[in-house]
């Protein structure tokens, strides 16, 4: 019967499908040992000793003193603002995940969206003081693909008005700017653990703090805003990690080098094949050795032979789960787009790059066989 098909239709039958992005699994018997251990000691939740050995392990990894675990990364922004007592206005950017923004509504926040700069996809740091008004308290950028925003610029302008930074940092896992944690800057990092990111622990986060201090009430936040048995201080939620989440993440951080090294050769082979099809721009980061490569994104320009969204289904036609991150914009659904700063107007170049994006696998499992495949559906367009 599949002789009578088109030669499209039945490769697409015998081809594997190929995601956006796998995590990385070591063999089920190495996690064995962890679930034996949780077993024996009966603790499950609460900042037990697997929750503490992650703790301790993700600090001396990143490089910073005081990390806050949480059960993800979406609650790590709600309590980070929380943690701070953020008010008012947030400006932040509408080229993410929705989760950046939604943060901000369950705060009763209101989001101010600026455009980002053309080159790295991060909010445009000279875009950032039109936007300020007196009900502005904090800047929330995001380093967008695991590529650093302008730091400095972003920083200065912070100082100027008495502003506080949170960063979005859930494609940030391992980067450095100058040997250090990227995660050193601004008031509050975020980092998400969950399934699709460079390391996870099935589901989680953590808030980078500044002092002990902060990582207490970060602490307080996360656990219903108890301090004992009898006492609570804050209007605390839920947001613990639990023993088997820590487990899995001391064990994925046993690989985590190197999977950082073979995204890193995968990003680096892509632009390589990539680099003489018309039409297909890779963002500067792709080669980037301060980039983490959490993912690896194309721009579809005018003078490739066909849409963005046509090559998707492309893609899609073949098995290869490509994703169109980030479309739409966060500005362009339906919570947000009667913001004044929603307009597309005021967003030309996030709006442009949500018109034009591709993210292709990557993955540390993926092999140079699957990685020609993609290049293969690219090139023959």
């Amino acid at each position: 019967m599949n002789a009578s098909l088109p030669a499209e239709a039945t490769a697409a039958l015998t081809e594997e499908t190929l995601f956006v992005t796998q995590p990385l699994l070591s063999p089920l018997e190495d996690f064995i040992p962890y679930l034996r251990e949780i077993w024996d000691s009966k603790v499950l939740t609460n900042g037990g000793p697997f929750h503490q050995r992650l703790e301790k392990a993700l600090e001396a990894y990143l490089g910073v003193e005081h990390l806050a675990l949480l059960s993800n990364g979406t609650l790590g922004l709600v309590t980070a603002l929380q943690a701070l007592r953020i008010t008012g206005e947030v400006i932040t950017t509408p080229y993410s995940f929705v989760a950046t923004a939604h943060s901000l509504l369950w705060n009763g926040i209101k989001p101010v969206f600026v455009d980002v700069d053309p080159h790295t996809l991060n909010m445009d740091p000279a875009k950032i003081e039109a936007a300020i008004t007196p009900q502005t308290t904090a800047i929330l950028p995001v380093h967008c693909y695991g590529y650093p925003c302008d730091i400095d610029a972003i920083q200065k302008i912070a100082d100027n008005y008495n502003l506080k930074i949170i960063y979005d940092a859930a494609h940030a896992f391992g980067v450095k700017t100058d040997g250090k944690s990227i995660l050193r800057h601004g008031d509050l990092s975020v980092l998400s653990f969950h399934a699709t990111k460079v390391f996870n622990t099935f589901e989680g986060g953590a808030i980078i703090c500044p002092d002990a201090k902060t990582k207490q009430r970060v602490n307080h936040l996360k656990n219903f805003g108890i301090v004992d048995e009898t006492t609570v201080v804050a209007p605390g939620i839920n947001g613990k990690m639990s023993e088997i989440n820590a487990a899995f993440g001391l064990l994925q951080l046993e690989h985590i080098d190197e999977a950082l090294v073979r995204r890193r050769e995968i990003s680096v082979r892509y632009c390589e094949l990539l680099s003489s099809v018309k039409g297909i721009h890779c963002l500067p980061a792709c080669e980037s050795p301060i980039s983490n490569h959490a993912y690896f994104p194309i721009l579809v320009g005018d003078d490739y032979p066909i849409s963005r969204d046509a090559l998707y289904e492309k893609f899609r036609e073949r098995n290869v789960i490509v994703r169109r991150y980030f479309y739409p914009l966060i500005s362009e659904f339906p919570m947000y787009r009667g913001l004044p700063t929603a307009h597309r107007a005021n967003l030309p170049v996030a709006s442009d790059a949500a018109q034009r994006v591709l993210c292709l696998p990557i993955f540390p499992t993926m092999t140079n066989e699957q990685m020609d495949r993609v290049i293969d559906i690219v090139m023959s367009c």
